[in-house]
C-alpha cells in the first residue's frame, strides 16, 4: 500500500460513524440528545465526571454519540430515532422532558436516562418515582416545585415591585401549569399581582417583552422550561435593553447577564445523569433504577446587573446567596 492510500484509508476511518467505530472497538455507545447546542452548554463535562465516577471514560472504555437540536425542539423526535436506529447502549437526555419524550418514542428497549424539570409520571415518562417500569429512568430537577421560592426570592429583591410579569412556555403544559400555581399562590400571600405571558418561539418572546415595556410591569419571573434556556441569551439582552430586573431558574441566565436565578444546580444533575449511565453500561435496569430528585439548589445574583439596574440588593440576600458575580 503506498502513502496515498494508506492515508485515504485513514481519512475513511475517521469519517465512520462513532457508533461503528466504538463496535469495531468492542466499545459501548451513548446516545446524546440535546435541545441545545454544544456551544451554549456548558455541563457535559459534568456528565463525564458522572461518567467517571462509575468507571466509564469516553474514547478509552465508551464511546459518546452527540446528537444537538440547536434549539429546534421540531428536530429532537427525528435525532432520537437516528440514535436508535444506530443501536446505541443508553440515550440521555439530561436537558428537557421533551427531548426524554422523543427518545421514549423512539424505542422501547433502549435504556433511557433522562434530566427533567417536569413531573416525570404526569408527563408519562415512568409509571412511579420508585419503581419506573419500562425502559427509563433519571432526575427530577423540580424545576416548578421551587417556583414559589424564587418568585419569593424576586420580591424580596424587588420590594417595591407589585405587577410582575411571568413568562411560561404554552408548548410544556405541565410545567407552565405548575409554574402559573405556584406563582399565584406566592403573589396572593404577600401582595402581589402577576400578569401571565406565553411564548414559544423567540418572535413571541419579542412579543412578550414589548408587553411588559407597554403595561409598564416592575419585574419578569421566567419559568423553568428547556426552550427559555436555549434562548437565555435573547431573555437576558431584552432584559438589559428594557431595564426589566428579572428571575431565572437556573444560573446560566445569571453567567450571561442576568439579574438572579434559584433553581437545581444543573452541572449537579448532569453529573447524576453520568453516574447513572454507568450505572446501566453496567448492567442496572431502569426499572430497578428509581427516579431522584434533585437535592442541590442555588441562588445566584450578579451584582453588577442589579448596578445597571440601579438597584441595592440587601446584604440578608447577599448572605444567603450560593454566588454573587461581581
Amino acid at each position: 500500500m503506498n502513502r496515498r492510500e494508506f492515508i485515504t484509508l485513514l481519512g475513511g476511518v475517521a469519517m465512520w460513524p462513532v457508533a461503528a467505530r466504538a463496535q469495531q472497538a468492542g466499545m459501548p455507545v451513548i446516545g446524546f440528545l440535546h435541545p441545545g447546542s454544544p456551544n451554549a452548554v456548558g455541563h457535559v463535562v459534568t456528565f463525564r465526571q458522572g461518567l467517571g465516577e462509575a468507571g466509564y471514560i469516553e474514547n478509552r472504555n465508551v464511546a459518546i454519540e452527540f446528537r444537538w437540536a440547536e434549539g429546534r425542539f421540531d428536530r429532537l423526535r427525528e435525532l432520537a430515532n437516528d440514535l436508535a436506529g444506530r443501536r446505541v447502549n443508553v440515550i440521555v437526555t439530561p436537558g428537557s422532558t421533551i427531548a426524554a419524550l422523543a427518545a421514549k418514542a423512539a424505542t422501547t428497549t433502549i435504556p433511557i436516562v433522562f434530566g427533567v424539570g417536569d413531573d416525570p409520571v404526569k408527563s408519562g415518562l415512568v409509571a412511579s418515582l420508585n419503581k419506573p417500569g419500562g425502559n427509563a429512568t433519571g432526575i427530577n430537577l423540580l424545576s416548578a416545585e421551587v417556583a414559589s421560592k424564587r418568585f419569593g426570592v424576586l420580591c424580596e429583591l424587588l420590594p417595591g415591585a407589585i405587577r410582575i410579569a411571568v413568562l411560561v412556555n404554552p408548548a410544556s403544559a405541565s410545567i407552565a401549569d405548575t409554574t402559573l400555581r405556584a406563582a399565584e399562590e406566592a403573589a396572593r400571600a404577600i401582595g402581589r399581582q402577576i400578569h401571565v405571558l406565553n411564548a414559544s418561539t423567540s418572535a413571541e418572546i419579542n412579543m412578550a417583552f414589548a408587553e411588559i415595556v407597554r403595561e409598564r410591569l416592575d419585574a419578569l419571573f421566567v419559568s423553568g422550561d428547556a426552550f427559555f434556556n436555549t434562548r437565555r441569551a435573547q431573555l437576558v439582552g431584552l432584559a438589559a435593553r428594557h431595564a426589566v430586573p428579572a428571575a431565572y431558574s437556573n444560573r446560566d441566565h445569571v453567567e450571561a447577564g442576568g439579574l438572579m436565578s434559584y433553581g437545581t444546580n444543573l452541572p449537579d444533575v448532569y453529573r447524576q445523569v453520568g453516574i447513572y449511565t454507568g450505572r446501566v453500561l453496567n448492567g442496572a435496569k431502569p426499572v430497578d433504577l428509581p427516579v431522584l430528585q434533585s437535592t442541590k439548589f442555588e441562588l445566584v445574583i450578579n451584582v453588577q446587573t442589579a448596578n445597571m439596574l440601579g438597584l441595592i440588593v440587601p446584604s440578608t440576600l447577599l448572605a444567603r446567596a450560593d454566588e454573587v458575580i461581581e
